[in-house]
Order: C-alpha cells, then structure tokens, then sequence
C-alpha cells in the first residue's frame, strides 16, 4: 500500500500530544521529516516518531521532495507566510484550525493554496468523532425530522501564562470564541448542513486579564429560521468541564456528552416521537422511543490524517476543506463586529 509522505510544521502542542500519536497508529502514512524553531524540541520529537530528520527552518523541511504533504500547527499569525512557502514548494498542506487570524486571511490562504494547485484541509478533528458521524447521518436521514435548535457548550481552564500566544489577540486573532467556539461552529455546520445567516454575541474577560476574552456566547439563526446557542469557557475547571452538543427536531432529540473532545468517546441520547402527536395540554414528557447508539470508537487525528491522505491520493472523501474554515471564522467574525457595535449581524 501507497504511504503518503509527511512533513510536521511545528513540534510543540497539539502536534506532539496528538496528531503525531496519531499518525503512528497509521498504515497509509509516513512521517519524514519534522521542524520547530526550537531544534531540541524537533529532534525529540525525530526521535519519538522514528522521522528521517528533524530541522530548525521551514526552508530546510521543504527542500525534502519526497514529502507530499504537511501539517502545519503552528501559532496562527505564522500561518499565512507557511502557507506561502509550503504551497510554493507544491506540498498539500493540513492546517490547524483557525485558518487565519481572520476569515479575510483565511481567504488569502485558501487562494494561495488554489493558486498553486495544492489542496488545504483544515484541522477540524472533531468531525471524525464517531457519534458526530451518527448524528450527521441521522438527520441527513430525517430522523430527527426538521431542525429547530441546536446548542453547544466547550469550556477549558485556561490560566493567564507568560508569553502565550493564545492569549495575545494580535498572534491569535481572539479568544474563547476562536479556539473553542469554532470547533461548535463547525460541527453544527457539518451535522446539520445548515448555516448561520444572522449572529449576535457576548464575549469578555469574566476570570482572567489576558488580551483576549475568556468566556463568550453566541446567538445564530440558521438558514432553514433554526436557532442556535454556542457557549465557550476558558475560565471553568478541567475537572469540571463538561462538552455538550443538543440539536432538536420535529422527530425527536440528539444529546450528546463530551464529544467535543480531542478523544473519540462520548455519551449519545437520542430520543424520538411521533411528529403526528395531537397537543397535550399536560405537557408529560414521556419519550415514545429511545434509541441505543452503537459505533466504533477510533483516534480522531488518525482518521483525519488518512482522510486527507486518501485525498491526496484522488480519493472522493469528505474532508474539512477551506470554505470550511472560512465560513467558521466568517462567524466568529461577526461575533466580535456583534459584540463591539451591539447589534445583529447579517453573515
């Protein structure tokens, strides 16, 4: 079998806690070469993964040919001139979510990367959750019946620390909103296929007084006139940190618990009617179905990098593509514009 051949942009994070863990659980790829500005940290990371070499310069890294494909996860003000360069090089490119400091620059780099006719994931992992999978084939389905509401909650504890780029909005482009909300965004898009069309927010600093904010809301009317609620923390304990994803229809309900995750797990509650029922005036709550979920866990960052790896390969799969991106951060664009000016906007 056909192994794609990888290069890691950026040794540090998510990379080293996960993707690269998840890739080694792979059969379909090869990871060649790693770089972080921090050598140390590089070659430990060589060493970890079993890579040919491990570099200090993006330059150096691109210079290996037989490397197709990289996954960049680096700070997102770096993004744009790595994607520049790595697109040049003509090397297909993975990137961590958000895209950009903004859905402009998300823009930008979507255009590079068509202009050298490479493709562009971006790191939307989740989608790979297994009960998110489910859910998104039970309502293409109908099951649920039409979509009516749908919430999200994802919260972390995220302490003020030194020279930290997630908490400088000029290196991050924001906050909460941007590195927790975007991911709620996204789902909501891929599982129901609807997108937002108006947008209202509430963001600050509750907790913590870094430069971005620690806590923020968002208010979407979807397409088909559902609404939707988008909640992201940065200032609620690990421990008791709780993810939670509900879409409700005209059949039934979807709950589903701690799959906003980096693992793939979760707990899922589907619970159906009959949409035919005449008014009851009591209001019981007395489910007429509830459905057992069954499905086979994996590695999210596994089944990401195979996908787009399938992709490269000219395999019609479904990966997170740059519209993707950009229509996330076109949302928390407007969250931040809402929160500013006080008002609805239109997306």
């Amino acid at each position: 079998m056909k192994k794609v051949k990888w290069g890691i942009i950026g040794c540090g994070g998510i990379a080293d806690r996960r993707m690269i863990p998840g890739m080694l659980e792979s059969d379909s790829l090869e990871i060649v070469a790693v770089m972080d500005t921090n050598f140390d940290a590089a070659n430990r990371v060589k060493e970890k993964c079993g890579a040919k070499y491990a570099f200090s310069t993006i330059e150096e890294l691109l210079e290996i040919a037989e490397i197709e494909a990289v996954y960049i996860a680096t700070p997102v003000f770096c993004h744009l001139e790595q994607v520049k360069k790595a697109a040049k090089a003509q090397k297909h490119i993975l990137l961590e979510k958000p895209l950009g400091l903004n859905s402009a620059e998300a823009e930008e780099i979507k255009n590079i990367c068509e202009k050298e006719g490479v493709l562009l994931g971006v790191g939307f992992m989740m989608r790979y959750a297994s009960y998110h999978q489910k859910l998104k084939e039970l309502i293409e389905n109908g099951v649920l019946g039409e979509v009516v509401s749908a919430r999200a909650q994802f919260t972390c504890w995220y302490p003020e620390m030194e020279n930290c780029w997630r908490q400088n909005k000029e290196l991050s482009g924001g906050g909460a909103l941007m590195d927790l909300g975007i991911h709620q965004i996204d789902i909501i898009h891929y599982v129901t296929g609807l997108k937002a069309k108006e947008v209202c927010a509430f963001c600050g600093n509750q907790i913590f007084k870094y430069g971005v904010e620690d806590a923020g809301s968002i208010l979407m009317r979807l397409s088909n006139g559902a609404m939707c609620y988008i909640d992201s923390n940065f200032n609620v304990p690990d421990s008791a940190s709780v993810s939670k994803l509900e879409i409700y229809g005209t059949k039934g309900c979807a709950c589903l618990y701690n799959t906003l995750s980096q693992e793939d797990g979760g707990k899922f509650e589907l619970i159906l009617s009959d949409d035919s029922a005449s008014y009851d005036a009591m209001q019981e709550r007395k489910a007429e179905k509830t459905e057992k979920i069954e499905v086979e866990f994996g590695n999210l960052y596994t089944k990401e990098a195979e996908s787009f790896g399938l992709a490269i390969m000219g395999n019609n799969v479904n990966f997170a593509k740059a519209d993707d991106g950009i229509y996330a951060q076109k949302i928390t664009d407007a969250a931040y514009k809402s929160v500013l000016e006080k008002r609805f906007i239109e997306v």
